[in-house]
């Protein structure tokens, strides 16, 4: 009821959405009159704002089209390496002929689709080889497919970690920080010759009670029965996904928002101060922001609740009984991998030492395989976007990583 509900009232909005465009388009050119008045840029303003404002269904494109490697700017295609019903991987293919150390970025299944990581791909591309898990949303994936759980995401990690062979080096951001060292044990305990050199987790929940944040807060003070009961919801029979059992993208952006209300108000008043002094490249940044934040996508009721359940209330993964398809999980397998954490010095989601807890964890990684870098002055988002990711921690992760590429 919840899904039909959310669809309906996103049905009605559609028109409206359109008639502001087209005002807004009409606003902002010579025709108007008004345009170039100050009440013709607020106006201007206030339908831009409200069009970023409006919740999106569809997956934004990556909008990579080239990169600029040693000064010459080269073509960037997409390519699908292994095609699956609930993600993809992709590589970012580069028309080049230098050999740059092989990277795969574990993205996020968590409300947003895996674009969100756009600067983060952009970032590495210039002096890495990047593959990319592009997960899909679940309202689009038929039940004919089957079920997707914990166990499931690992699987695929798995595939993907197998099909990029040997000597690469694997990233997860945010979310995926846990399953990922999962995913790297298992292969430690069976001598995989698929584990990677190296692993970067860049603020994730590896362990949520090192610093508790409204989020982890949240999850253990509440049953999984009221997750369920409250976060769950059926696709509508109208939907590819008929019937199935998701938490919706749009339940988790709301989530999102309310935990930060003040700074996404304050975010849409400094966009509508740059639209009416004509400021269209601060404008442009924060509209480009939140068309991706905007766009969201549904998980499976199962990911979801095992995930809350797992990782952040019973801690499955910092308390040694993390069980995959009845195998125990054992991080202290990894020897060969080098551990990498990064955490923003204001991340309110995956706060300092979350993530730095991993080299508890990892018990027998050697020292000299081992690095941490806290970044100051950014919060959750700040870890993987935006101006300090790309000069300050894209080259701490470089330099790792080129080190470790032995």
């Amino acid at each position: 009821m919840l899904y039909s509900i959310y669809e309906t009232n996103r049905a009605m909005i559609a028109p409206v959405q359109t008639a502001m465009r087209m005002a807004g388009q009409f606003a902002n050119t010579s025709f108007d009159p008004f345009a170039y008045a100050l009440y013709g840029k607020e106006l201007n303003a206030g339908l831009g704002m409200m069009d970023s404002m409006l919740p999106r269904h569809t997956k934004p494109d990556w909008q990579i089209g080239t990169t600029v490697t040693e000064g010459a700017r080269v073509p960037v295609e997409i390519d699908t390496i292994v095609e699956k019903p609930f993600g993809d991987l992709i590589r970012f293919r580069r028309h080049v002929r230098r050999t740059d150390p092989r990277l795969l970025i574990v993205t996020p299944m968590s409300g947003h689709f895996s674009t969100l990581l756009r600067d983060t791909v952009r970032g590495l591309i210039p002096t890495h080889d990047v593959y990319v898990t592009d997960w899909k949303d679940a309202a689009r994936v038929p039940l004919l497919d089957g079920a997707f759980d914990v166990d499931t995401y690992i699987d695929y990690l798995i595939e993907f970690m197998r099909t990029m062979g040997s000597d690469y080096h694997v990233m997860a951001v945010c979310q995926p920080a846990p399953l990922t060292i999962a995913a790297v044990s298992l292969l430690a305990q069976h001598d995989d010759p698929a584990q990677p050199l190296s692993m970067t987790l860049m603020g994730g929940p590896v362990d949520t009670a090192a610093a508790p944040t409204a989020p982890t807060v949240l999850a253990t003070q509440r049953s999984i029965n009221w997750f369920e009961t409250r976060c769950v919801t059926t696709v509508p029979p109208y939907l590819p996904a008929a019937h199935r059992r998701v938490y919706p993208g749009f339940l988790q952006l709301g989530a999102f928002i309310a935990m930060n209300a003040d700074r996404h108000i304050d975010a849409h008043l400094r966009m509508f101060r740059h639209l009416v002094e004509g400021d269209g490249e601060s404008a442009d940044s924060h509209r480009r922001f939140y068309n991706e934040y905007m766009s969201v996508m549904d998980v499976t009721a199962d990911y979801y609740l095992q995930t809350v359940e797992r990782v952040f209330q019973e801690r499955w993964l910092a308390t040694d009984r993390f069980v995959w398809r009845n195998e125990r999980v054992r991080p202290e397998a990894i020897k060969r991998t080098a551990l990498l954490t990064v955490e923003g010095e204001l991340d309110d989601i995956s706060a300092p030492g979350q993530t730095i807890a991993a080299h508890r964890i990892c018990s027998s990684i050697p020292e000299e395989r081992r690095g941490n870098h806290l970044q100051p002055n950014v919060g959750h988002y700040g870890i993987f976007n935006g101006r300090r990711w790309r000069r300050e921690i894209v080259p701490a992760v470089s330099r790792f990583i080129q080190n470790m590429d032995i």
